[in-house]
């Protein structure tokens, strides 16, 4: 069970939260698809994200194809490997790899460029309670 911690406003926080974010470039050509497919994501690729661990995940797409992906999860090397592994997100991801530019057959999922988090307001409102 994860540590808990209070949060700024006294509610509990899990203490080993990791957020993640990430970007991936859409072909400019291929990005009202991109749009389209992210519409009404297969409900079984929702449950396959949910049940890995990934929790208040977010796209955002820039007008040049610049994807930028946030979501957060309390072991993102365990939740990685169990999308992977999970047979569900295998169709979702092949379909889905000839939308990205420069991933040479890899999924998006696995070839993400991951960005370093260097701010969040939170963590360092609560290091003044401390």
């Amino acid at each position: 069970m994860a540590d808990l911690a209070a949060s700024p406003a006294g509610e509990p926080r899990a203490a080993s939260v990791q957020r993640i974010c990430f970007q991936l470039q859409v072909k400019p050509d291929r990005m009202d698809e991109y749009v389209e497919r992210h519409r009404a994501v297969w409900p079984e690729m929702l449950a396959a994200i949910r049940d890995a661990g990934r929790r208040n995940y977010s796209l955002y797409l820039r007008g040049d194809g610049l994807l930028i992906g946030y979501y957060e999860t309390d072991d993102d090397e365990a939740s990685a490997a169990a999308l992977a592994a999970d047979p569900r997100t295998a169709e979702w991801e092949e379909s889905s790899t000839g939308l990205f530019v420069s991933l040479a057959g890899e999924r998006a999922d696995q070839s993400a460029l991951q960005l370093r988090e260097v701010f969040h307001l939170e963590d360092q409102l609560a290091s003044l309670d401390d």
